[in-house]
């Protein structure tokens, strides 16, 4: 594939994304993806499929996936059922093998990006399960003695929020990328593509407020760019007076409509606690 991912209109990509992203493509490994919830690692794979016009195949991983449903799954129990009420399908094997998303990737007709999502969400085994599959780009059905073979190797890209540690020989396999929580410069351009044309001293005053706050010590959940973008939403559609964040310094009150960046009480208590001591100290 000649094409290169230059990011898209709606997903700005630092360069060091934008080599990462190339590379893997070049190699053909897979992409392991990491960084803090809310740093587009999900998108990223969308965009690639958008930019290089390639068929998009998501894999969302839950504490209950296996690998194996990522090959196939055999319904035995349809089989048996079935066969109780003499239905010609038993005859056919075929008809209870259901496909999972790297059969899909693998036999696709068009060069797929396969999208495998929060991988480490399940169990410690998933990865090590997937090596031999995604190192041989094939596997064997064992039901109806096929081999399922990709023609070409799809573009596989992995994310992870680092909930578990990914076993070596996996993480020996991928192009690894780690996405930096964005710089102010690159926040205003991401603010830019949602917001045009949007007043640059509330965007100004909105990043002051909103980078202050992540740095405030003992945080639980530091408010990520998903959430930048749904509050500066809501301070325009409320028309909020500039002067009321002006007036917000997030070490000593709660910023207006805190409901879109704080998520959890126990950060909420600790900026009213905040507020309360400031409030004393003057």
């Amino acid at each position: 594939m000649t094409q290169r991912f230059e990011g898209t209109q709606s997903y700005i990509a630092t360069e060091d994304l934008k080599v990462a992203v190339n590379a893997a493509v070049t190699l053909r490994r897979p992409l392991l993806v990491k960084g803090e919830p809310g740093t587009g690692k999900t998108v990223l794979a969308h965009e690639i499929s958008k930019a290089l016009n390639a068929p998009m195949i998501e894999w969302n991983v839950k504490s209950t996936t296996k690998a194996q449903q990522g090959l196939y799954e055999y319904d035995a129990v349809a089989r048996l059922r079935d066969g109780q009420l003499g239905d010609e399908r038993v005859h056919d094997i075929s008809n209870y093998i259901r496909k999972g998303k790297l059969w899909e990737a693998f036999t696709s007709h068009e060069l797929p990006v396969l999208l495998i999502d929060e991988i480490d969400k399940a169990d410690i085994e998933f990865p090590n399960d997937l090596l031999q599959e995604l190192d041989r780009m094939s596997f064997d059905v064992y039901e109806t003695h096929e081999r399922i073979e990709a023609k070409e190797r799809p573009i596989v890209v992995i994310t992870s929020n680092n909930e578990k540690e990914l076993p070596d020989a996996f993480l020996r396999r991928c192009f690894f990328h780690y996405i930096k929580f964005p710089d102010r410069e690159t926040m205003r351009e991401i603010i830019e593509v949602h917001f045009p044309g949007i007043q640059k001293n509330l965007v100004g005053k909105a990043m002051d407020i909103f980078y202050e706050l992540r740095d405030v010590p003992g945080l639980k959940k530091k408010p990520s760019t998903s959430e930048l973008l749904d509050w500066l939403k809501l301070l325009l559609n409320e028309d909020m007076p500039l002067e009321v964040l002006q007036d917000s310094n997030p070490n000593s009150a709660i910023p207006p409509l805190h409901g879109a960046l704080l998520k959890n009480e126990q950060d909420v208590m600790m900026f009213e606690r905040l507020a309360f001591m400031a409030r004393r100290q003057t």
